[in-house]
């Protein structure tokens, strides 16, 4: 039975790939070598489904450090289109609302760090007071 649970640990590592990189259940089944079936059972199961879950989670997290990686280039795209007196205005509308709702955000979370910060300073002295 070693060699059913190590194939087991291989196809569904081909699964979950497959289920990352494919348009539904019926490709992913069919990229990783099983039936369609087979993968609905798998999702059932908890290990599955944690495996699943995490891989992705480091998808995303991937996708987010690339789309941070290309902030800068973004940010200079929608500028050269606001300001080009050539763009169609409904776009150039669009990109200033964009650019101000980023900017709002960024603000936005500034002002959250600085309050989690007195927050976390306030804690520290009651518990210096305290001891």
């Amino acid at each position: 039975m070693t060699g059913h649970g190590s194939k087991f640990g291989r196809k569904k590592e081909q699964a979950i790939a497959a289920l990352l990189s494919h348009r539904n259940l019926e490709e992913s089944a069919k990229a990783a070598g099983i039936s369609a079936a087979t993968l609905k059972r798998w999702m059932k199961l908890p290990e599955f489904k944690a495996a699943y879950l995490e891989a992705r989670r480091e998808l995303v997290f991937q996708t987010n450090a690339r789309m941070q990686q290309n902030a800068g280039v973004a940010a200079s795209v929608l500028f050269k289109l606001m300001a080009d007196p050539a763009t169609p205005p409904s776009i150039r509308a669009r990109t200033a609302q964009c650019i101000l709702e980023c900017a709002n955000k960024s603000l936005e979370l500034e002002d959250i760090e600085a309050r989690i910060a007195r927050l976390e300073e306030n804690e520290q002295r009651e518990r210096g007071d305290s001891d």
